[in-house]
């Protein structure tokens, strides 16, 4: 019986692409006493290029920018910082991101959140969602001193909210991160598909969030009557 549900932040339920693109695209504008001598297509492809969708910090990022395109009398501290203050401003929620929360909450089920990166950075954007109350638990590897793939840090999420790996569904867009992780540790997996990988061995697969509440409610129903029989 599925009790409670755990997710995955960037690109599960915050559209981080697009976030990225819009965040980008208006630091060119804010900073370009600074970087308008390069063209602007050129700045932001080049970015979104070295960030390789998150998994790149900022400091390598904007060291390698700087260099590159020859920015003067600001320096990759100075962009970092800006990346840090700003990118909270321009978090873009997936589809039905409210909706099925507010549906699971309906639904009495314990609501957490387990994801890699930066603590305070992470929960500026949580915020920005406005999605904060939703959430029983909150991990942020930083801070958890643990980084998924860990399965320790799973389990520190089961002892937050009280319930047995077999009880929990994790929701996430990476194959290994999360899961494989969900998997490992005995949990229900469903991958948020990602266009980055062709095929995931999840238990279930979506495209939208919209989908997850009908999920938990199917396996719960067939954990009713598995124990009927």
């Amino acid at each position: 019986m599925i009790n409670a549900v755990l997710f995955d932040l960037d690109g599960t339920l915050l559209n981080r692409d697009e976030s990225v693109k819009e965040f980008i695209g208006l630091q060119y504008e804010r900073l370009n006493t600074w970087v308008g001598h390069i063209p602007k297509d050129k700045y932001t492809k080049r970015f979104i290029e070295l960030d390789s969708r998150g998994y790149v910090w900022k400091d390598k990022v904007y060291q390698q920018l700087v260099g590159e395109m020859d920015i003067t009398g600001l320096s990759w501290e100075d962009l970092i910082q800006d990346y840090i203050n700003e990118f909270k401003n321009h978090c873009v929620p997936f589809p039905n991101l409210i909706d099925m929360l507010e549906e699971l909450r309906r639904n009495n089920l314990m609501l957490g959140i387990i994801t890699n990166g930066y603590g305070q950075f992470q929960m500026d954007n949580i915020k920005a969602l406005e999605i904060e109350r939703y959430f029983k638990t909150i991990l942020v590897s930083e801070w958890e001193g643990l980084k998924k793939p860990d399965l320790q840090i799973f389990m520190r999420a089961f002892q937050h909210l009280n319930v047995a790996p077999n009880q929990c569904v994790f929701i996430g867009d990476h194959p290994v991160n999360d899961v494989r992780a969900a998997k490992n540790v005995g949990m229900t997996s469903i991958w948020k598909k990602d266009f980055q990988w062709d095929h995931v061995d999840a238990d279930f697969i979506i495209d939208d969030l919209a989908e997850i509440p009908t999920i938990i409610k199917k396996v719960n129903k067939e954990s009713i009557l598995s124990k009927q029989k």
